[in-house]
């Protein structure tokens, strides 16, 4: 809820708004008062026709500390209000610190609510009165009853809730404990993981160190056989032989006085004495004996052949991993998807290096499929080789995760693997899967919402640390506010979408606290969100489904750009179309509008009103 959401029910009858917060909080930029309400300070008492502000929060320095608030208090008189807002968390809320004194000064609480910012987390409207007050509902309505009937309301209510808070925060105690055990059971299962990924790094250092020292012991034999054959006679015999029946006319001639130069030295061989060195064959004899070139092993491994090579932060998420084609076909559109064969998984996985290594059940458990019948104790040669890959993947720091999109009886055996991370979720849909017509606006804005492919993937991310794939639904809103009245709306508009902006771009960033505080980046400069809505007209009416259906529409198509068209199509590909979603780089190219689709840019239209 906003503050504005929580306040202006409760403006009725009110002249002024006087503003009482210490520290560094500022809440004129939440309020947007009506016309006709001044806000001020002063430090006089606060009667009828005025309402108050205070705040309170653990920042002392921020909202202002229970001293202040109670010195607030006893200003109070009959007839005014009060806004109070906490900087607590609404489960460690003490508002038990200010009821006494708001008891004391005969201030009766009307309404309390969450709210949605950063550093203010609930807030209570008050009243002081000589009478009970009915209390006000959750729209900010007062209940119809009067005298006992209220009284009798508050009470039963008190104690209901109470009930149910009690059972709350008896569960809240429970799964907390249940928290803190699995995260001790984590570390210590991440504790054994990482000393059992040691071990397996150091056999396998050992091994190759023997493989190496085997493989440099052969190559030093096969060295001295070379030399040993290249500096015998018949070997030399044999190459004058050679070169002779090539060229027989010049090769005749020449071979009596080669083979008698070969006799020669022979001899003279013999007749060396045994202390002197034996000559060494010409290519030993032309190495430097100074300089001795390194031993390189020999790398008899099997290397893929990579067609392209994108140098670059990584930016989406990385998979590898056993999964079904249409699995495989509907991630590839937000991550990079490599399927591993029974053959070449452990090269694939070493060389694709993911973020995650990811098996689906369902590509184990089904009828056809490289992987087919793995798990189900039917091949055992398939669950040694995803057993092998699982471990090859924990031992080189890559999680092994689980997508069980299926019963675990299907295939029993994966259960018994060490696996980092399980996902119980199906693969999700892709929007492009689904039927507008057939399947209506709002299957669309639940599948986008919960369903989808990109939000599964979301999922995975989040457990291994990858880029998320979310963030490609970032939009920036584009606006330039005139005055206080186009910021209210700007903020009302942005805050009330229920695909919320990621950030809003303006000249003047100033009287723009609130969307900062809801988490909504506000800045000036270039856009930095993948897609942009131009809002310079606040004026115009924007419904709060408005960026989720172009947000849909564009997921559904994969366009560059959405909008409406005067022909009201609706969810088809047009020539020229008025954009409110546009791609980030299209827009930044600058070409005009009207020329984006002869320039090869999609345009997607939908309809500028909801069907009735």
């Amino acid at each position: 809820m906003r503050l504005t959401d929580l306040l202006h029910p409760h403006l009725d009858g009110i002249t002024s708004v006087v503003d009482a917060t210490d520290g560094g909080l500022r809440l004129e930029p939440y309020l947007h008062l009506p016309p006709g309400i001044e806000l001020r300070r002063h430090e006089q008492p606060v009667g009828e026709g005025e309402l108050v502000l205070l705040s309170y929060g653990p920042q002392s320095a921020l909202h202002g500390d229970e001293a202040d608030c109670r010195a607030v208090l006893e200003r109070m008189r009959p007839g005014g209000r009060g806004l109070i807002v906490f900087g607590h968390p609404g489960p460690e809320l003490p508002y038990h610190r200010l009821l006494d004194s708001l008891v004391a000064h005969n201030c009766q609480v009307l309404r309390a609510a969450a709210l949605d910012y950063a550093h203010l987390h609930a807030g209570a409207v008050f009243a002081c009165t000589d009478e009970l007050l009915p209390p006000h509902d959750w729209f900010g309505r007062p209940v119809p009853a009067e005298g006992l009937a209220t009284a009798l309301r508050i009470a039963g209510e008190y104690v209901l809730a109470d009930l149910v808070s009690r059972s709350l925060r008896a569960r809240l105690l429970d799964l907390e404990d249940t928290a803190e055990e699995t995260a001790r059971a984590l570390d210590a299962v991440r504790q054994d993981g990482l000393a059992d990924r040691l071990a397996a790094a150091v056999r396998e250092k050992e091994q190759l160190s023997s493989a190496l020292r085997r493989a440099r012991g052969r190559v030093g034999v096969l060295e001295a056989r070379v030399a040993m054959l290249e500096g015998s006679t018949s070997l030399r015999v044999g190459k004058a032989l050679v070169t002779a029946a090539r060229s027989p006319k010049r090769g005749a001639v020449r071979l009596p006085g080669e083979l008698y130069g070969m006799w020669r030295q022979r001899k003279g061989k013999g007749r060396k004495r045994p202390a002197e060195a034996v000559v060494r064959p010409q290519s030993a004899v032309a190495r430097p004996q100074t300089a001795r070139e390194p031993d390189l092993p020999a790398d008899d491994r099997l290397h893929l052949t990579h067609r392209a090579l994108s140098v670059g932060p990584r930016d989406r998420l990385v998979i590898t991993g056993v999964l079904t084609d249409r699995a495989a076909e509907d991630f590839a559109a937000d991550a990079v998807v490599s399927r591993v064969l029974p053959h070449d998984g452990h090269v694939l996985l070493e060389r694709t290096d993911p973020d995650a290594f990811v098996v689906q059940l369902s590509a184990c458990a089904g009828p056809d499929g490289p992987w087919s019948l793995t798990g189900t104790a039917l091949a055992p040669d398939l669950d040694r080789r995803l057993a092998e890959l699982v471990g090859q993947a924990r031992a080189s720091g890559r999680p092994a995760v689980l997508w069980r999109d299926g019963p675990a009886a299907c295939a029993p055996g994966l259960a018994q693997l060490a696996w980092d991370a399980v996902i119980d979720a199906d693969a999700g849909v892709r929007l492009s899967r689904l039927d507008p017509v057939a399947d209506g606006r709002e299957r669309l804005r639940e599948a986008f919402a919960q369903d989808s492919t990109r939000v599964r993937l979301a999922r995975l991310a989040r457990l291994v640390g990858a880029p998320d794939p979310l963030d490609r639904r970032r939009v920036a809103v584009l606006a330039a506010p005139g005055d206080r009245a186009d910021v209210a709306r700007l903020v009302a508009q942005a805050l009330g979408q229920l695909h919320r902006p990621a950030e809003v771009v303006v000249p003047d960033p100033k009287e723009l606290d609130e969307l900062t505080a809801a988490g909504v980046a506000v800045h000036t400069g270039p856009p930095t969100a993948p897609w942009i809505a131009d809002w310079s007209d606040l004026s115009e009416d924007r419904p709060d489904t408005l960026l989720l259906d172009l947000m849909c529409a564009q997921e559904y198509s994969g366009a560059d750009a959405v909008g409406h068209t005067p022909a009201a199509d609706d969810y088809a590909f047009v020539p020229v179309l008025r954009p409110l979603l546009v791609r980030r780089s299209l827009l930044m190219a600058g070409a005009p509008p009207d020329t984006w689709s002869r320039e090869g840019y999609r345009l997607f239209a939908v309809r500028g009103k909801e069907p009735s």
